[in-house]
């Protein structure tokens, strides 16, 4: 079975936008890659985190609507992250649609409750497993924070899977990508199961979401890594039994530690993931909102001059205003670095 882990950066409310992200990247692995499925992230088609948006009556209705118009879109089977509600709530989902298969649809079990994380306000928790036979293989779905727990992932096991898929909206800080690994492999080492972990990317209010979606084989190894803070692809093969063959040269290369999320040419990888990740969130910050740019107050000083520099690598230099206020007591030196800066 051909699986392809799709990262997109999908915009929180915009179903019609999302729901055409979705069948634009189907659509691209089907011609160019031809899997037997695609899997989106967690709630890809809502955008993550919609928060108090699913408070509104006429939402599901609106997300049902849109599921409609995707299904006569899709070229091939996907499994997206959405909200479906049932007699016991409202749910954060997974469901598999489109041409070929039987639709089924998983309830995220473990709802966050921590951080930045507010998901029992909103959200009514699944209990039961989903495993489904696609391509000769048996899936088991898990949503985010399911991995990080050991029951969901027992479950999906105890139902048969032969591999785990799991869908995420996972937020990006220094060192998370570590926090995963060991969190995915404890699951591995419980169930015996590889894991096909697939994030989001982009920015969302104050959150960043950082892609690097990974591919662990049954022994914990890390085969296969996605791009950190952008759109990607990655596509892996899967056997009977849940042997892995990750067929993106380039994601093995990042798995074996060759090209990290930083480039590992970088003399400074940390400090290049972080600006990463800010460029990234100032950008989606300033698009997503519908702003035309930034002002930025220019001192000269070593503060503004990277706040400048982060706005323009977020934003283009034609969308970005520096602006300096002087006074008698400001230095000629500070007037002429802003000066230069600018």
């Amino acid at each position: 079975m051909h699986i392809v882990l799709a990262q997109i950066n999908p915009l929180v409310g915009d179903l019609e936008g999302n729901a055409r992200l979705i069948a634009e990247v189907a659509g691209r692995a089907h011609r160019e890659r031809a899997p037997d499925l695609v899997v989106f992230p967690e709630l890809a088609l809502l955008g993550y985190p919609p928060e108090d948006l699913v408070l509104r009556s006429e939402l599901q209705s609106r997300v049902d609507a849109a599921l409609d118009a995707l299904r006569a879109r899709l070229p091939l089977p996907v499994l997206l992250g959405t909200t479906r509600r049932t007699a016991a709530g409202l749910h954060n989902s997974a469901l598999l649609l489109g041409p070929g298969v039987e639709e089924a649809c998983y309830h995220k079990q473990c709802l966050p409750n921590y951080g930045v994380f507010d998901e029992k306000r909103y959200f009514s928790p699944g209990t039961e497993p989903l495993v489904v036979a696609l391509g000769g293989v048996r899936c088991g779905v898990t949503v985010c924070e399911d991995i990080w727990e050991p029951g969901p992932a027992r479950q999906a096991a105890a139902a048969g899977a032969e591999v785990l898929l799991n869908i995420n909206g996972s937020p990006y800080h220094l060192g998370k990508v570590d926090e995963r690994l060991a969190v995915v492999r404890e699951r591995i080492a419980e169930n015996g199961l590889p894991v096909l972990y697939v994030n989001l990317f982009g920015g969302q209010d104050e959150l960043v979401f950082d892609g690097d979606s990974l591919v662990l084989d049954a022994d914990g190894r890390l085969v296969g890594r996605a791009p950190a803070f952008e759109e990607a692809l990655l596509s892996v093969r899967v056997a009977p039994g849940g042997a892995l063959e990750v067929l993106d040269e380039a994601a093995r290369r990042r798995a074996a530690g060759g090209d990290g999320a930083a480039g590992d040419a970088d003399p400074d990888p940390e400090a290049a993931e972080i600006y990463r990740a800010l460029t990234l969130g100032v950008g989606d910050y300033v698009d997503k909102n519908g702003f035309e740019g930034a002002v930025i107050g220019l001192s000269g000083g070593i503060d503004s001059a990277l706040t400048l520099a982060l706005a323009v690598d977020a934003l283009g230099a034609s969308r970005v205003q520096a602006v300096m206020m002087p006074s008698r007591y400001t230095a000629d030196m500070s007037n002429e670095d802003a000066a230069e800066e600018a």
